[in-house]
Formats: C-alpha cells, structure tokens, sequence
C-alpha cells in the first residue's frame, strides 16, 4: 500500500442530491419541498420556538428561580485534601497546581471535613467558621482577601 493508492472505504462517499433538475432526477419540480407554504418558498423560515402566531410555550410559563453563571466556578476544599499537600503557604495558585481545584476556578473555600494535623497558612481562600478554627486551633492563619478578576477595557 502506498500514498497514492489510498482511497475512501466503498459507500464511504456519496454524491451530494442536485436538485430541480428534472423529472429523471426524482428531485425536480418542487425539489423535495413539497408543494405550497412557506417552508417551499426561498427565504421561507421562522425563529426557533415560533408556534403560527399562537403564544410560545417559553412565553405561557412563568419565570422562575434564578441560575448563577459563576457557581461552578467556586470550589470547595477538605481540610484533609489540605493535610495532604506538602505547602505551608496556600493560595488559589498552589490548589490549582495541586489538581485539588479546576484550572477555571475563580475562588476556593474551606469547609470542616477530614481531618488536619499541622500548621498551615491560607491566603486569599476562605474558609468556614469550623473549617478556620480547626486551622487557628494549629497555630495556622487565613488571610481572606477580595479577588478582583480583571476587567476587559
């Protein structure tokens, strides 16, 4: 077998349909579009949801409820998950690195569960009421400082 002798596997291609080209075709006169309305006619198209002029179903329900775009993007972290790292400064940086959060987290918070057995700092992570006195009752801090993310001019 060489470069120039490859080929699609049989049934692989197929001819694309031409249309309106005559009775023999099969696919003359109205071309597949069947006969009349306003899907048969060029430019013949309505929106997404369109019901004839009837009221939308989108538009008989109620609104309801509302769906934050950015909480995906707020990671929770274990203690025991921090008990495993060999860092004592720990930032939104080391946790990313760590694979212990998503590359697109925006921030991370420390909640009670697991347990931890030294000394660690925080910085720029929050963490819970249990969660921060499990970590000052070590002899550790958490500096919980505002994240600006940047703003596109």
């Amino acid at each position: 077998m060489e470069l120039n002798n490859l080929k699609p596997a049989v049934g692989a291609k197929h001819y694309s349909k031409r249309v309106g080209r005559g009775i023999g075709s099969g696919l003359g006169k109205t071309a597949g579009r069947g006969h009349k309305g306003q899907k048969s006619r060029a430019g013949g198209f309505h929106k997404v949801g369109f019901e004839g002029g009837q009221m939308p179903l989108q538009r008989r329900l109620p609104k309801r409820g509302f769906v934050s775009l950015t909480a995906h993007r707020n990671a929770e972290v274990r203690l025991s998950e921090l008990d495993k790292l060999n860092v004592d400064e720990i930032d939104l940086l080391v946790l990313k690195q760590a694979g212990i959060i998503s590359g697109t987290s925006l921030s991370a918070k420390v909640i009670l569960s697991g347990v931890l057995n030294r000394k660690i700092s925080l910085t720029g992570i929050g963490a819970t009421k249990g969660a921060k006195a499990a970590i000052e009752l070590l002899g550790g801090t958490v500096e919980e400082s505002i994240v600006v993310s940047p703003v596109k001019a």
